[in-house]
């Protein structure tokens, strides 16, 4: 009997111990009634609904997908996939694809032609450009194209049009990734590998529920668990998760106590002195002003801070601090929460004052979201220059117009790229008038959702909205471009620690659906971008031409792609940075102490990690001059938004398990979408207890934003907290809309505009929240 691999998403065991190979286990999903001797090809690719990077292959008969396998030669998965994997294939076929090129008519979406939908995006940013200039146009992209395209993106945005204004919504999942990575290591890339979860004594969690964003991740660990020499596991997570209920030790803090709670776990590993005082003293700067700074963070306090027991921060500390390797990972409880890049940071300083780096088994994943963060980031779609340069380092702006041959002057860089909550600030007080979304659906994503619907619903701005299906954005939209997707178009993208897959086209997008890359490459011949001796900006045509073109523009950067191929990548995934010299790539970073962080090489001259203030070169080079990893703290100070008696809840949200984003994909297959139909509101037993409601009693969150009805879920969650998953929108509801005055379904109807004063990542794991019961419920 075939397994369920939604009741058992992580499949079976297959045991291994400390330093063993991690064994094979080939999943696979075909449609009903086809069978293996049907397939007539299988065609390369890897995951894109989550940032692991599994790679697979797609099964192909009579020219359409039929299901997929997991491919056990590669490094990432050894042929496991999760349910997402096995499954999200489907949703390329749905009935809803958009298959024309929409444009509004008399307030009404109406099918057209490409030449008519690319001619009014054109001509309306070339008028923009003519009466108001650059800053007039802004570009909000995804963590879901391929490099080709993101680059292609960068190079007509920064290098043709001259905007600054051009950022991922990888700025909701990974900035603060990217940010840690930077002010500790002086570059972007994830010093550790998944392989380490096969050679660490200790793996620990910080916000991180690995076991419902990374399946494969996790089924490795629950393999290692299951094995002889299994891990002790750290989890800090405000919920009883899966991991949590593996875990060694569970800190559960309350929310927005992250960083009080990490200078509690540094004082006990430099109280105790497991600091290798030798790799700090030759490798690292700073370590003095962080000892002194955690003093004031005694056990004891911090236990009052956090409410989690004294005894169980020794205990974590105790594994972290004297473990041989600790493999620590990190997602979106620290990074969307208050003081959130110095509370990531703090796990970065777990590893450099242990010296806990470039070995087996010892490593740093500040993770991704979305399964092509890593390369928005890379590319220069996500806050930074392509291939990790310094916006401002002038040196760093000449190569990058050496690269496009355009004018320095021509690159903005007067100013950091401006970040997506200041592009909308923009568009909200009109200089934005011009704003071309890119696979992402804001108006389930962003924050304080009534506010973005009065923002991108303005007469004077023109959207244009380039997507798979009909959004809840897209409906708002002047012009909608129909795109191809995963499958149906060829292109590379990177995982979270590093891996490059390439991805082939298995079938034809449907109806007049064309790449992403296709269609900004005519987006960039219609606006006639030229280089600085007039010949054309962008010079590719094919998706491999870009990827070449990208090589030249990653040369002598950290994530230097200059020896991979596209015929190398049908081997399997390649580790950056890989060069001609080493063109296995490389595993882990770090590994002789070195890092990316002189003045002349760095990626950013770092910020103040209290205000966000940027540091200028000079107080860089004073602080750093000789490029060392850089061990900074902060003082903890508490969330901006507080309970009180009208709003008795902290707020929290998250993902399940079964859904991607904003469901676009997840919510059209039909296992994920009944394994996780509706949206639903956690609260801990006691709480529940306390107010005399039951599982599956309808209720209200209510929050000063607005507010959401959903089942109740009674969980292990801390008490005092309320949790929704954010995936759910209006797409499938009538009209594609919440309707005025009723209560919402998307968590974001109730989260807050503010971000993190470094990352500028918004913070959806903060705020306050009131609960009532609207009718009692049926206990499903």
């Amino acid at each position: 009997m075939a397994e369920d691999r939604i009741a058992e998403p992580w499949g079976e065991r297959t045991p291994y111990g400390r330093g063993d190979a991690w064994p094979d286990r080939v999943d696979t999903h075909l449609a009903d009634g086809v069978t293996p001797d049907a397939v007539e090809r299988w065609v390369p690719t890897a995951s894109l609904l989550h940032s692991n990077g599994d790679a697979m292959d797609i099964a192909v008969a009579d020219g359409r997908m039929v299901g997929v396998r997991g491919r056990a030669s590669d490094r990432v998965n050894r042929g496991r996939l999760g349910p997402k994997d096995l499954y999200g294939w489907q949703a390329n076929a749905a009935p809803d694809r958009l298959t024309a090129p929409l444009i509004r008519r008399d307030g009404e979406l109406v099918e057209t032609d490409w030449e008519t939908a690319m001619s009014v995006v054109a001509e309306r940013t070339r008028t923009l450009l003519d009466e108001r200039g650059p800053g007039s146009i802004g570009f909000y992209t995804t963590g879901q194209l391929f490099l080709e395209e993101y680059y292609t993106l960068a190079t007509l945005a920064r290098g043709g049009i001259g905007t600054n204004h051009l950022d991922g919504n990888t700025r909701l999942c990974t900035a603060t990734a990217a940010e840690a990575l930077k002010e500790s290591f002086g570059c972007d890339g994830q010093p550790g590998s998944f392989a380490d979860i096969d050679h660490a004594d200790v793996i620990a969690l910080f916000g991180h529920n690995m076991a419902a964003t990374q399946t494969v991740s996790w089924s490795r660990v629950l393999d290692r668990l299951a094995g002889p020499n299994p891990p002790a596991v750290v989890c800090v997570d405000p919920r009883t998760t899966p991991v949590a209920r593996a875990a060694t030790v569970h800190l559960a803090p309350r929310i927005g106590t992250n960083l009080a709670l990490m200078n509690g776990l540094l004082h006990e590993i430099i109280e105790n002195d497991w600091v290798d005082h030798e790799y700090v003293a030759a490798h690292t700067v700073g370590f003095e002003q962080l000892s002194k700074l955690v003093v004031d963070y005694p056990p004891e306090r911090v236990a009052e801070i956090c409410d989690v027991p004294v005894e169980d921060i020794r205990h974590a500390a105790r594994l972290l601090g004297t473990a041989d390797r600790v493999l620590s990972t990190v997602l979106q409880g620290f990074y969307q929460s208050h003081q959130a890049t110095a509370a990531a940071m703090q796990v970065n300083n777990i590893h450099l004052l242990r010296g806990l780096l470039g070995r087996r088994g010892c490593g740093v994943l500040q993770m991704n979201g979305q399964p092509t963060a890593q390369n928005t980031r890379e590319c220069g779609a996500n806050g930074d220059l392509p291939g990790f340069r310094n916006w401002a380092n002038d040196e760093h702006v000449r190569e990058l117009a050496e690269i496009w041959n355009v004018d320095p002057g021509h690159i903005p860089h007067y100013s950091a790229p401006t970040h997506l909550m200041q592009i909308l600030r923009y568009v909200e007080d009109g200089s934005i008038r011009f704003l071309y979304v890119t696979g992402t659906n804001p108006l389930v994503s962003l924050p304080e959702l009534e506010r973005v619907r009065r923002i991108l619903s303005q007469d004077r701005l023109f959207l244009v909205v380039q997507d798979i299906f009909l959004s809840e954005t897209a409906r708002l939209a002047d012009v909608v471009l129909p795109a191809a997707t995963w499958g149906e178009k060829s292109g590379t993208f990177t995982n979270a620690d590093r891996t490059v897959h390439l991805s082939e086209q298995a079938v034809e997008p449907p109806g007049l659906a064309r790449s992403d890359l296709a269609i900004l490459l005519d987006y960039a011949a219609r606006l006639d971008l030229r280089d600085k001796d007039g010949g054309p900006l962008i010079t590719w045509h094919t998706p491999e031409e870009a990827f070449e073109a990208w090589k030249r523009c990653s040369a002598g950067r950290p994530c230097d792609y200059t020896g991979i191929t596209y015929d190398a990548l049908r081997g399997g995934g390649i580790q950056w940075p890989c060069t001609p010299d080493r063109p296995e790539g490389t595993e882990r970073l770090y590994a002789d102490g070195s890092f990316w962080a002189t003045p002349e090489m760095c990626e950013g001259y770092g910020r103040d990690l209290v205000t966000g203030a940027p540091w200028s070169k000079d107080e860089y080079t004073a602080f750093n001059p000789a490029g060392k990893g850089m061990i900074r703290g902060a003082d903890y100070a508490p969330p901006h938004e507080t309970t009180s008696a009208d709003y008795p809840y902290q707020l929290t949200t998250g993902r399940t398990l079964y859904h991607f984003h904003t469901r676009t994909k997840t919510g059209r297959v039909p296992q994920l979408r009944a394994a996780a139909p509706e949206v639903w509101v956690e609260l801990a037993e006691a709480d529940a207890r306390s107010h005399g409601w039951s599982e599956g009693d309808l209720l209200r969150v209510t929050t000063p934003r607005g507010r959401v009805r959903a089942r109740l879920r009674v969980t292990g969650i801390r008490p005092g907290t309320v949790f929704l998953p954010f995936h759910y929108g209006y797409w499938d509801e009538p009209g594609g809309y919440r309707p005025d005055g009723e209560d919402g379904r998307a968590a974001n109807e109730l989260t807050l505009t503010d971000w993190d004063p470094v990352s500028k990542q918004p913070l959806f794991k903060a705020g306050v929240a009131a609960v009532e019961r609207i009718e009692a419920g049926d206990s499903r």
